[in-house]
């Protein structure tokens, strides 16, 4: 299958994509699913360090011993987790990003080379949506996502010591909602299941009134004193996604009340601290989560188009790329660090500055990680990038997942011209493209 030429994609008369541009990236996507593939989806995490089998091999189970031994493993500036018999699993998230990236690779077959059939990305989606219906957090409310290995916080933890965990939280299960939406071609009852999480949000995560908006905990121990702004504006998003589905109107209300407490905590500066109140975490006003948060302004100004939130978008949008990112592309660690430099951050940056139509900055982020934190002979990028060092471990949710689904939307988008938001290209749009492709 040739490319398409460049005259087939075209965004409300702009420059036309670069077509040969486009193909580089989705052959990195095919190495980067074709990596994840190979390990059955499988792999090492961020936040893995209590599944260390020599953690679990010691009789002491104290809250300040399991978080040095966690946080040592994840803070290491080499990867320790082979001499910490660290168990490899599949991460709840990751797998709805490996879901909607492998959908969205399957449609572009119809346009982009590859040295696979349209079917085995399909394939994978199918089995990797399903995996998620049988993989949620049992014993709530509705349909939930979790973390799949036990997360020690000084507040609590999410389950027993050892085993896999069935403990919901609110961007888990809000990402799992988008798969199963998305992925709703599969099996027609996955709107329906994914509709069962309003009351994971509701009942179990504890939705309520506050100041002039609502909240949600982030996970069941968090503090009640403090709220994580980027898991509630996740949270929005994911009422107002089922909204745009089922056309229930108490979901966009839910919805808005939440953007409104999100909204409200915008610093003057434009972007937003981790917590409310900010002296509740260490984090500032870091990179990939003001990513999340403008994203699901961005979301909802697409489907709703209110013009609710405009200036706070707006506000966002900027600080977002004026002080998360330098002009080459390298992702800021927050307002005030550079380093440490994370690929995650540059995923994150890739889906805001795609779904603003800011297709060079995008581009930027892109070649930045191609060109600093990708091993093209093998298929994968490095996790996070120092000033002195690199680590070059690779956290299969945190590095492939992420990156894999954002290269997928920004090709997706490009030549659809409007922002797929992990959906892929509908039937009417593959329809409209293929006609542009037949007129002379």
């Amino acid at each position: 299958m040739n490319p398409p030429s460049k005259t087939q994609y075209r965004r409300d008369g702009d420059t036309d994509a670069d077509t040969e541009r486009l193909q580089r990236y989705v052959d990195v996507l095919d190495d980067v699913l074709d990596y994840a593939r190979e390990r059955d989806y499988k792999g090492w995490d961020y936040g893995d360090g209590m599944s260390s089998r020599l953690l679990l091999s010691v009789p002491i189970d104290n809250r300040w011993f399991n978080l040095a031994v966690q946080e040592f493993i994840k803070r290491s500036p080499v990867n320790v987790r082979p001499l910490f018999l660290v168990e490899q699993r599949r991460n709840f998230k990751g797998i709805t990003l490996f879901a909607m990236a492998n959908r969205t690779r399957a449609q572009l077959a119809e346009w982009f080379d590859g040295d696979r059939p349209a079917e085995t990305y399909r394939d994978d989606a199918e089995s990797l949506t399903e995996w998620l219906v049988e993989n949620q957090a049992k014993g709530y409310s509705g349909f939930a996502g979790s973390h799949r290995h036990v997360i020690q916080h000084i507040s609590g933890r999410n389950g027993p010591r050892s085993g896999i965990p069935h403990s919901p939280n609110i961007v888990s299960t809000s990402y799992g909602v988008k798969a199963l939406l998305a992925g709703r071609e599969f099996d027609p009852d996955y709107p329906d299941i994914a509709k069962t999480a309003v009351d994971v949000m509701l009942d179990d995560l504890n939705y309520r009134p506050k100041d002039d908006g609502a909240v949600m905990d982030y996970y069941l121990s968090h503090p009640k004193d403090s709220y994580t702004l980027n898991a509630l504006a996740i949270g929005a998003r994911l009422f107002v996604e089922l909204y745009d589905h089922f056309g229930d109107e108490e979901l966009l209300e839910r919805a808005e009340k939440v953007y409104d407490f999100v909204a409200s905590k915008q610093t003057d500066r434009g972007g937003w601290y981790y917590r409310e109140p900010a002296s509740a975490s260490h984090l500032s006003m870091d990179n990939h989560h003001n990513g999340f948060i403008v994203e699901c302004f961005q979301r909802y100004e697409q489907l709703v188009g209110s013009g609710r939130y405009d200036e706070t978008l707006e506000r966002g949008l900027d600080f977002y790329a004026r002080e998360l990112f330098d002009e080459d592309g390298a992702p800021n660690f927050d307002e005030e660090h550079p380093y440490p430099r994370d690929i995650h951050a540059t995923a994150q940056g890739i889906l805001v500055f795609t779904y603003a139509g800011q297709y060079d900055r995008a581009e930027r982020a892109i070649d930045w990680a191609l060109a600093n934190m990708y091993v093209p002979s093998e298929g994968r990028f490095y996790f996070r990038k120092h000033r002195f060092y690199t680590k070059r471990m690779t956290l299969m949710r945190w590095c492939q997942a992420w990156m894999a689904y954002a290269i997928a939307e920004y090709v997706a988008t490009r030549i659809t011209g409007e922002p797929t938001h992990g959906y892929g290209i509908d039937a009417d749009g593959i329809e409209r493209l293929r006609a542009a492709a037949e007129r002379p």
